[in-house]
């Protein structure tokens, strides 16, 4: 049933199963994801009636792209080639151009898709950032006053691997990289660096300096309470590693929390910027299940960021996905889908809705294509 399975070594397959203690079996099946499957797990479907609200208005808005969406109190923000448009209950209006420096073609050759833009926002409204995802480069502007708050640039280091790490934090902060290994605080609307330290790269012939990363930044996911940050980054070579970083501990003193995260995952060779979200404030879903690009299933695996450890998993999930109230929300190829973890089963599903951009303070998914802004609002 589901993916309750057997853990067979390797080397031993096939052979008899054998029991050994509770402990010993953990260890194992912690310390030695499952590198190869036999058999195909059960997708578990117990779809029920979705409730919620539903509604559809024209837009003449065309987005970038499918990141170019995203939310504001009480109306949506996008970027357009002609720069952010506000979206309201029954209008829409053009703010102003925003521009971000030229990439070098020479990077971007075996990826002639990236870089391509991606929009954030801060909780309060007030402030957006437009990056260059795969790319170097990054802009926050101040939407009331119209000024730009500071310019990113991450260095050119294998950048057209990853998204660009970027995240609004509350109190007026956001998080950002400012190298291809390095992430660092900032103030708003000052644009203040918050998390001056020492990271530099080691000599030739020297050992690493102690808080030195040999670690490429990737997409940031930041927990409800903004305890956690999960990085999607990658080690060489090359080997996908999520690491959750401490947060609070970093923005309460602890000046290299950033560069001594804990890993999650056993480490997934030549995979990483899947979908990721957060079932609740200590546990994260990542998208994708196995250890080889090779040999994954679809499906999510749940760990436990404070600890590390992996505490469940289950087959179905593919696509774009968020958390909210404790379910997971995918925009899988065929519609809109509602996953329980604690049930590891696909809850609800409306076809042929596929949302690019969710509002965490109202439960809302929007989906803007066709020249028709269409939400879904979860119940109350």
């Amino acid at each position: 049933m589901g993916t309750r399975y057997d853990l067979v070594c390797a080397g031993c397959t096939p052979t008899d199963l054998i029991e050994v203690c509770e402990s010993c079996a953990d260890r194992a099946d912690q310390k030695s994801f499952p590198s190869r499957w036999h058999g195909e797990p059960e997708v578990l479907l117990r779809d029920r009636e979705l409730g919620g609200t539903w509604s559809a208005r024209a837009c003449p808005v065309r987005p970038l792209n499918d990141d170019c969406l995203a939310p504001m109190p009480g109306h949506w923000l996008a970027l357009t080639a002609d720069g952010f448009v506000r979206i309201t209950g029954d209008d829409q209006w053009l703010v102003g151009p925003v521009e971000l420096p030229e990439e070098n073609p020479v990077d971007m050759r075996d990826f002639p898709d990236r870089p391509r833009r991606s929009l954030h926002t801060s909780r309060d409204g007030r402030f957006a950032a437009v990056v260059s995802d795969y790319g170097r480069f990054a802009t926050v502007v101040d939407l009331d006053e119209w000024v730009t708050v500071v310019d990113l640039d991450r260095d050119w280091v294998d950048n057209e691997f990853t998204r660009y790490p970027f995240a609004f934090l509350d109190g007026g902060r956001f998080v950002a990289a400012t190298d291809w290994n390095r992430l660092d605080v900032f103030a708003l609307p000052s644009g203040e660096l918050l998390t001056d330290r020492e990271t530099a790269a080691p000599q030739r012939g020297e050992p690493e300096p102690e808080h030195y990363l040999d670690y490429f930044q990737g997409a940031l996911h930041l927990s409800p309470s903004e305890r956690w940050l999960v990085t999607d980054g990658w080690i060489w070579h090359p080997i996908g590693a999520p690491e959750a970083i401490d947060l609070a501990a970093w923005l309460g003193g602890d000046l290299h929390a950033a560069e001594h995260a804990r890993g999650l995952t056993p480490g997934r060779e030549n995979v990483w910027d899947q979908p990721i979200a957060w079932v609740d404030d200590r546990t994260v879903a990542i998208q994708r299940m196995g250890a080889s690009w090779q040999r994954m299933l679809d499906g999510v695996e749940l760990y436990d960021a404070e600890t590390g450890r992996r505490t469940g998993m289950f087959a179905g999930p593919a696509g774009p996905m968020w958390g909210h109230g404790g379910l997971l929300y995918v925009a899988a190829e065929a519609g809109f889908e509602v996953w329980d973890p604690a049930e590891g089963a696909r809850v609800g599903f409306a076809p042929g809705f596929r949302p690019t951009a969710h509002d965490p303070a109202t439960g809302t998914f929007a989906e803007l294509r066709n020249d028709q802004l269409r939400t879904w609002t979860t119940p109350r």
